[in-house]
């Protein structure tokens, strides 16, 4: 850990320094501060945490109290990474709200706020950076519409979705955005809309030619067993381990 801070136009410089950008998901202290020692320069306070740390079936559930409550333990690891941080569900249905919970999750400590969405959130995103707070966004299938949508499901497969999409992140780009997460977007038109605008498009589960790639962490190192997306590729069994830690001290319990 260093005083040294990665930045929100360092981010944005990857790009045209030709370097991919690496997020991945923390929700706490330990997580936070062994992410930055491996260093990674991207950590992401996700909504995500409501399955994989609090149980919840999806991310509509989680509050901002819940955001605001983690957020603080990831600053406390001081990463010399960025720290961005969602804007839970129905957090940002107007301009005022979005502003106003930004300025909640920045006042517990986080660099950069990030939002589902594209054109029909455009007032909320120009709010958020009128007020000083960098923002990220986000586009594809979007984990907050789970429920109105019918599950997760895989976006840019036909050409009105693929012009929207377009369309939308050339729109974030214009509003202040400095980094647009695409999810589950076809591959091809990923690469489309990473070639057409010239903030880094990080992607997860639509392809490699994104600008840079996040992912959940319990799924990359294998500490939420029960449910891993197809698209992921585990690194370590962290659940395992964990098992067979505790049974051998348990043996040595009862002999």
């Amino acid at each position: 850990m260093t005083e040294v801070k990665i930045t929100p136009d360092q981010i944005r410089a990857f790009k045209s320094g030709g370097r991919k950008v690496a997020a991945l998901t923390a929700y706490d202290y330990p997580m936070a501060r062994m992410l930055d020692e491996a260093g990674v320069p991207f950590l992401l306070v996700g909504d995500s945490l409501g399955m994989v740390v609090l149980g919840y079936p999806d991310t509509t559930h989680v509050t901002m109290d819940e955001m605001e409550h983690h957020v603080r333990a990831v600053v406390r690891a001081r990463p010399r990474a960025l720290i961005a941080a969602d804007l839970p569900y129905r957090s940002y249905e107007n301009p005022t709200s979005a502003r106003e919970n930004a300025r909640r999750l920045a006042a517990a400590g986080a660099e950069a706020v990030k939002a589902e969405g594209g054109l029909e959130i455009l007032s909320q995103v120009e709010a958020i950076v009128a007020d000083g707070i960098p923002f990220v966004g986000h586009l594809g299938m979007l984990p907050q519409h789970v429920l109105e949508e019918g599950g997760y499901k895989i976006k840019g497969r036909d050409a009105l979705q693929r012009a929207a999409l377009l369309e939308s992140a050339q729109a974030l780009e214009a509003a202040g955005a400095f980094a647009i997460v695409l999810e589950l977007v076809t591959p091809v038109v990923a690469a489309e809309i990473s070639a057409a605008i010239r903030i880094p498009t990080i992607g997860i589960g639509s392809g490699l030619q994104c600008d840079g790639q996040i992912l959940v962490t319990p799924d990359l190192v294998g500490t939420f067993p029960w449910f891993t997306p197809g698209f992921v590729r585990r690194r370590a069994d962290g659940a395992a381990l964990i098992r067979e830690a505790v049974q051998g001290w348990m043996s040595t319990i009862h002999g």
